[in-house]
């Protein structure tokens, strides 16, 4: 499992404030990825979770108030993780077309290695119908902010909006469901055909 950053825990006074405390975060974090990505949210328990990380139950009440709040924090954890994989494959300045080929890169990379990814996701839609909703609408205005940049370097269509964002994504979705998760597929492959896709569509003229 990754040693990204964790997602703020539920509450500002359970934050851990040493290394250590940082480490049974991400212990737990991890942790609650598998349980409830290999049995669902409902019959996820807490002391699965804690069984799986390695960690006493009280640690687990030192960061979290219940299921529900690891499992928010898990999604936002998730969808910041899925950030970190794209930006780390764009630390170079890149035509726009690029940005996308690599970011969906990224992200296919880090969907096969996170396969529960999906499942989480899904079920938040039920469990915390806001965190479903913020996961996409922050991924879609990440999009959207890489298509304004390459229309003003008159790079893009002109026409782009916010739509254009949503249907990228949606398409990434869709791809990472089946070439990372469902297969094991080539993701420069993969990208280099979303690529294609995208440059006969929203490329300027």
């Amino acid at each position: 499992m990754s040693t990204a950053t964790p997602a703020p825990p539920a509450a500002a006074d359970k934050v851990p404030r040493t290394e250590r405390g940082r480490q049974t975060l991400r212990k737990l974090l991890n942790a609650a990825e598998i349980e409830f990505g290999e049995k669902g949210f409902h019959e996820a328990s807490i002391n699965g979770i804690t069984t799986r990380a390695g960690t006493a139950l009280g640690s687990f009440y030192t960061y979290f108030d219940s299921k529900e709040a690891i499992f928010r924090a898990l999604v936002g954890d998730l969808s910041a993780r899925v950030r970190e994989a794209a930006r780390q494959r764009q630390e170079e300045p890149r035509p726009a077309l690029e940005q996308e080929r690599v970011a969906l890169t990224g992200f296919l990379r880090f969907a096969a290695t996170h396969k529960e990814i999906y499942q989480i996701i899904d079920e938040a839609k039920f469990v915390d119908p806001e965190s479903y909703r913020e996961h996409y609408r922050s991924t879609a205005r990440r999009i959207l902010d890489r298509l304004e940049a390459g229309i003003a370097r008159g790079e893009l269509r002109e026409d782009l909006e916010e739509a254009h964002a949503w249907a990228i994504m949606g398409m990434n979705v869709f791809l990472g469901m089946r070439y990372a998760v469902w297969d094991d597929e080539d993701p420069d492959r993969v990208a280099a055909v979303a690529a294609d896709i995208l440059g006969r569509g929203i490329a300027k003229a």
